[in-house]
């Protein structure tokens, strides 16, 4: 664990707990994770930001130590918003900042929407909005995002094929993207020890699941409804990934969003937590404290 940081797991609504770390001193700043992995995505990030933040950074429910709920309904990003702003309520932060990457943007996308007087400012990282990543797909997306379409298939396909050998599909399925060494060890071995169980396996599919249905009607019935983010939105991609490649990621945002939308490029992959922490670092800084 990070010095200075403590572990929590707590109990928020029945059979679903979140576990998470937090620590530091300064306004809060919710860190949330993505696709396979952990709140260990932050390790480096959170160390440079403790004397700045009150930092929690959560396992997203089916992932790391948090629990793992069976059915997709679990996992409308709507559901998994609502466990953010209740551990969020629990430590008394009712207003405070977000940085996501991934899959945990997808659950700060409908924490804006859903808790728009809680989330002063939101840092996204290397995604565009669900509906328009599924609506807009072609062949270039379909090749590169092929585990959009792997991961969705009806249970146990996937679930049986990434647990035949979870080391395996961890190193094959980010070493298109990134070195192992972009990978602290400790966090690697934290990835795979999640994907070597089972219920986790099931529930990042359910996940995946969630965003091809529910999480679709959801986002129609908020533009439908003209609900929109509120608050100032800062974007960041990758310039080796796929938003780069298949998207207009400033647009994309600009159209679900009522704040300013800002961002750009990072000389990156996928994983820019990871392999560009500074990068993150500056920006959060730059971004929520103006510094």
């Amino acid at each position: 664990m990070l010095e200075g940081f403590v572990s929590f797991t707590y109990t928020i609504d029945p059979g679903v707990a979140i576990h998470g770390v937090r620590g530091g001193a300064g306004p809060p700043l919710l860190l949330l994770h993505g696709f396979p992995q952990t709140h260990r995505i932050w390790d480096r990030v959170a160390a440079q930001l403790k004397n700045d933040f009150a930092i929690i950074a959560i396992d997203l429910r089916g992932y790391g130590a948090s629990s793992k709920p069976s059915g997709v309904e679990h996992y409308a990003k709507s559901a998994m918003a609502r466990d953010a702003a209740r551990i969020m309520a629990m430590f008394g932060h009712l207003s405070y900042f977000v940085c996501a990457h991934d899959r945990g943007a997808r659950v700060a996308h409908k924490l804006c929407v859903n808790y728009p007087e809680r989330v002063r400012k939101a840092i996204f990282l290397d995604i565009c909005p669900t509906l328009a990543m599924y609506t807009k797909t072609d062949f270039d997306f379909a090749k590169s995002y092929f585990h959009w379409f792997f991961l969705i298939q009806k249970s146990p396909l996937p679930e049986t094929l990434i647990s035949g050998n979870p080391r395996k599909f961890l190193e094959m399925f980010t070493g298109p993207r990134t070195d192992r060494s972009t990978f602290l060890d400790e966090a690697w071995e934290e990835y795979v020890k999640a994907l070597e169980d089972p219920a986790a396996v099931h529930s990042m599919c359910e996940d995946y699941r969630a965003s091809a249905s529910v999480d679709l009607d959801e986002a129609r019935k908020d533009i439908e409804d003209g609900r929109k983010i509120q608050c100032h939105l800062r974007v960041l991609w990758g310039k080796k990934g796929v938003i780069e490649k298949c998207f207009d990621a400033l647009a994309e945002w600009r159209s679900v969003c009522e704040g300013e939308v800002s961002g750009h490029v990072v000389d990156s992959g996928h994983y820019i937590p990871e392999e560009k922490p500074d990068v993150v670092i500056e920006n959060i800084r730059e971004f929520f404290l103006g510094q």
